[in-house]
Parts: structure tokens; C-alpha cells; sequence
């Protein structure tokens, strides 16, 4: 049946208010406007960031629908479209590319200037939304909303892949390109170089192989689940460490290691905490540490200015650094196998246990749990 230009009836997982499970809903979603993509998802990772959304870390509107690391197919698309078209497959970005702002049209970033971190609508552009369920609107996140069988984009946050993608190749949308880009884009990790990876989840572990990938001597995973440790390694880590199995800050182990700190440090636990020991952990002269985890809005971070002035760098990084065209070459690459992402999936599910798959990932069990719609 042709759904072009027609409400579409579909099931969505709602989060009605923070702190609670989702919510299984049967929705409306509109069909998109003028610039706009709608798209059937076949998949959605579970990320860090979905729950620190319902948990109140990360700023959001409710009632949503959470959800920002996905592939699907476009259904239908509205005037003005030209990069896709109907059956194309595409991973949505929650880093927008429009293409004319400084951040697009610079080399050294990526956050587009229309970003919904800044602005913080929960709306499509227009100031509208396409979800609407029990006769409520409902509001968008990340400007993506991939917790449904199908969503609406803007047509700048949406990137063309290859048409044999698996349903894996989801986790290019967020989790692997966020932790592999923060190791060889934003850190610019160096050949012979030692590195310490703070968190050893999805990102962690894609940070990991970034460090081995730039070609790094030595990379130091620090975690507090040992089950991890074995995948840890095999994916490239020289070895694990524990914070709980020393009686001394881990950064200082981690100094005594190293002669004097590792050359790059990438934070992926979004703790403050672990941001500074992070940044403490780097030899003073000239090390790099790279935060991406996200901490709540009222933390802040205090340091002395000697941790910087003596030669330290301390840095943000967004989605690995990457923008809409390099996401279209990273499925590439998997699928030719020059990377691997495979690692990343623990569990996958159907949408009705996406509270069993947000249990898992506070849990710290496994990896990466994938909706499979």
C-alpha cells in the first residue's frame, strides 16, 4: 500500500515522563514536510545518552520518543529532497549537516549550528512535531526519534549508506563513530603512542580500536566490570585495570605505569570525577585527554590552570568528529571489512523489551542491546 502523503498508524516506545519505563503506544505519524524524511527503522541501538535523557542528565521535553541511533528506509520524502529517495537506506544523524553554517563549512568541526543540543525544542525545524499519540503531541529527540517503527527528519540530518547494510551497521549512527572518532579524529592519537580508555561500554570499547587502528603501543582500558576485561583485550587494549583493586587514586597507578601518564586519554564514563582523573592520568608535558561522556546540567569542573599550563590538553568531541559524508564511508568500510563493529552487539530485541534493554545497559551488562523492528 502507498503511505506517501498519508498519516501512518505505527507502534513507538513513549516515555510519557522521566525516571519511568517506556511505554509501548500505538502513534500517528504525519507525513513530512518540505525537507523532511520519513523513514522506517529496521534498527535502534540503546545508548548512554537515551538513558540519561529519561534520567534527566541530558535536557528533553516529554512526553518523546527517545531513541538517535538507527538505519532505516526512506518511506516518502517532501518537496525539496534531492539527496534521497524512496527505498533508499539511511542512518539519521543527530549532528545536523546544513551545509552553510561555520561549523559545516569548517575542516576542524562538526556541530552544526542547528544542533537540537542548543536549542532544545524537541520540534522538527518549523516548530512543529510529527508524532501524536492518544490525541497528545509528542515531542522529537535529538532530532531523530528512532524508537518507532517510523520517524520524521529534516533532510540534513539524514546520511545515504550502502543497500546491503545489516541491521548492525545501526551503531555507526552514534556508538562506534563517537569512540572510534575520538581516538583518531579529536585526539589525533599517534603511532607508538600510550592510551588510557576511561568506560569500557560501547563507546569504550570503539575508542579502543581507534587507539590500536592510529596505531598506539600501549592502551590502558580502565573499568569496574571485569567481564568486560576479555573483549577489552581482544579488541586491542594492552591490558585492564580495576579502580576498586587499588588503595591509591587509579590515576596515579596509572602515572606509575606509564613514566609519568599516558600520551592520550579519551573519558567515555561521563562522570566528572573520571574527567579529571582522566585528564591527571596524561604526562604533563604534552598529553591530550578527550571527554565524551555527558555529565548533568549543574556539574562543572573545577581544575588548577597547572594542569594545562604545564603542557596538558583537554578537549570535547561530539559524534567522533564526524560529519554526514564520513558516516556514509564508515559503512563503507565495514562493509568491505576494514572495520569492525560486530563486537558492539550483545543483545538484540523486539520494541516491546526495550525496558529489559534499558535495564541491561544501567546494569552495565553486555555491550550494546539493538531494537530490531
Amino acid at each position: 500500500m502507498n503511505t506517501a502523503g498519508k498519516v501512518i498508524k505505527c507502534k513507538a516506545a513513549v516515555a510519557w515522563e522521566p525516571y519511568k519505563p517506556l511505554s509501548i503506544e500505538d502513534i500517528e505519524v504525519a507525513p513530512p514536510k518540505a525537507h523532511e524524511v520519513r523513514v522506517k527503522i529496521i534498527s535502534s541501538g540503546i545508548c548512554g545518552s537515551d538513558s540519561s535523557a529519561l534520567n534527566g542528565i541530558v535536557e528533553t521535553k516529554f512526553p518523546v520518543i527517545l531513541g538517535h541511533e538507527a538505519v532505516g528506509i526512506v518511506e516518502s520524502i517532501g518537496d525539496g529532497v534531492t539527496q534521497v529517495k524512496p527505498g533508499d537506506k539511511v542512518i539519521p544523524l543527530f549532528v545536523p549537516q546544513c551545509g552553510l553554517c561555520r561549523a559545516c563549512k569548517s575542516p576542524n568541526g562538526n556541530l552544526c549550528e542547528k544542533n537540537e543540543f542548543a536549542a532544545k525544542t524537541g520540534m522538527m525545524f518549523d516548530g512543529t512535531s510529527r508524532f501524536t499519540c492518544k490525541g497528545k503531541q509528542i515531542y522529537h529527540f535529538a532530532s531523530t526519534s528512532t524508537f518507532s517503527e517510523y520517524t520524521v527528519v529534516s533532510d540534513i540530518c539524514i546520511a545515504k549508506v550502502d543497500s546491503r547494510a545489516p541491521a548492525e551497521v545501526c551503531l555507526i549512527g552514534c556508538g562506534f563513530a563517537t569512540g572510534y572518532g575520538a581516538a583518531v579524529n579529536t585526539a589525533g592519537v599517534t603511532k607508538g603512542s600510550t592510551c588510557a580508555v576511561f568506560g569500557l561500554g560501547g563507546v569504550g570499547f570503539s575508542a579502543i580500536i581507534g587507539c590500536k587502528d592510529a596505531g598506539a603501543s600501549r592502551i590502558i582500558g580502565i573499568g569496574s566490570h571485569k567481564d568486560k576485561f576479555p573483549i577489552a583485550k581482544q579488541l586491542g587494549a594492552t591490558e585492564c585495570i580495576c579502580p576498586k583493586d587499588y588503595d591509591k587514586p587509579i590515576q596515579e597507578v596509572i602515572c606509575e605505569m606509564t613514566n609519568g601518564g599516558v600520551d592520550f586519554s579519551i573519558e567515555c564514563a561521563g562522570r566528572t570525577e573520571t574527567m579529571m582523573t582522566a585528564l591527571e592520568c596524561t604526562y604533563c608535558s604534552n598529553g591530550v585527554t578527550v571527554v565524551l561522556g555527558v555529565a548533568a546540567p549543574k556539574e562543572k569542573l573545577s581544575l588548577h590552570p597547572g594542569l594545562l599550563l604545564t603542557g596538558r590538553t583537554l578537549k570535547g568531541s561530539i559524534f567522533g568528529g564526524y560529519k554526514g559524508p564520513d558516516v556514509t564511508e564508515l559503512v563503507l568500510d565495514y562493509m568491505n571489512k576494514k572495520i569492525n563493529i560486530d563486537y558492539l552487539v550483545s543483545k538484540k530485541l523486539t520494541l516491546d523489551k526495550i525496558n529489559e534493554a534499558f535495564e541491561l545497559l544501567r546494569s552495565g551488562k553486555g555491550v550494546r542491546s539493538i531494537v530490531i523492528f
